[in-house]
């Protein structure tokens, strides 16, 4: 076996140390070459897939490239996780993430990845808070008066959700943990079934996003209580926030941006500022505003301290309840 010269050697291992990087910045030069994928595990027609579709429209336009939704239903949101976190780290594969995936990581026992430490947090997008609705033969008419009556009347009113592990549902839980009253949670297949159910008084109680019910709060048919995170929504300005009665209850279901762990910082960084420009154009602004949603920009270290705290948050909250994925 030949023997180099030591200064001949130590040239050669530089290089080989130097050409990977090479390689990756002339990857992050051309980013994005072809089209890109926006996975999110929600099926079409919801606020996630109008979400992901709009982030994809405004990436199209700034970044010069398609950017396609891809919609894996299916398992709470895991199915299009696992799909992304084995992608390759390139940018060419995005995961559109909201609370779900923090729920997730607590309510399912055996997850085929971690989501902290499998992800690399670009940016959040949006946030919608929640609404506590009573149906109006609850007498109760503020939250101090609903914590009141359902403390005289323990296990005899239903919190209805769209099924165990949503977001609505977890917002239930906490109000339940933090106001401690003793509600009966009824899960349904989806938040259209429980509502109706709601309407017509067989539940009492739900947490569903303004979207779907802000028109029955204005037709008298519900009672709305609170808005679950600050600030007050515009279009319900004379109902009070949660944390008012509660000092530190907030729930909400955000929405943000992912990529598998070690996508280049570049790539993250590039993506960042792209969405962070759009969620600073007003007609985008108006646009989230009609869907309910308040706008939440961020870093990507912010984002991923938002989604560390939401994931220690809601597991205190399962682990509290005893809660199980159906």
């Amino acid at each position: 076996m030949m023997k180099l010269p030591r200064r001949q050697f130590l040239r050669l291992a530089a290089g080989a140390v130097v050409l990977p990087a090479v390689s990756g910045a002339a990857q992050t030069q051309t980013y994005p070459s072809r089209p890109v994928r926006i996975i999110t595990g929600f099926a079409a027609g919801g606020t996630p897939d109008i979400l992901a579709r709009l982030l994809g429209q405004w990436l199209s336009e700034r970044l010069g490239q398609t950017f396609v939704v891809e919609n894996r239903p299916g398992a709470g949101g895991n199915i299009a996780t696992e799909m992304v976190v084995r992608a390759p780290a390139d940018g060419y594969t995005l995961l559109l993430v909201g609370p779900n995936s923090a729920i997730n990581a607590t309510l399912y026992d055996k997850l085929n990845f971690n989501f902290i430490r499998d992800i690399a947090p670009i940016a959040s997008i949006s946030r919608e808070p929640n609404i506590m609705l009573v149906n109006p033969s609850v007498p109760a008419k503020t939250i101090p008066e609903f914590i009141a009556y359902a403390k005289a009347n323990p296990g005899k009113l239903n919190l209805a959700s769209g099924g165990s592990g949503t977001e609505p549902h977890m917002a239930g839980e906490l109000f339940k943990m933090m106001a401690g009253v003793n509600l009966v949670h009824v899960p349904y297949r989806g938040g259209g079934p429980a509502l109706t159910d709601l309407l017509g008084g067989q539940v009492q109680v739900m947490f569903p996003g303004p979207a779907s019910s802000i028109a029955y709060i204005r037709a008298g048919s519900l009672r709305a209580l609170a808005v679950t995170s600050a600030p007050r929504l515009e279009a319900l300005a004379e109902v009070p926030i949660m944390s008012d009665f509660l000092p530190g209850y907030e729930a909400s279901s955000w929405q943000g941006l992912v990529a598998p762990k070690n996508t280049p910082v570049e790539i993250v960084d590039m993506l960042n500022t792209a969405i962070n420009a759009g969620l600073a154009d007003p007609t985008t602004r108006a646009r989230l505003a009609d869907l309910g949603n308040q706008v939440l920009a961020s870093s990507p270290a912010e984002f991923g301290k938002l989604i560390a705290e939401e994931t220690e948050k809601w597991g205190k909250v399962i682990r509290h309840a005893g809660i199980k994925a159906n």
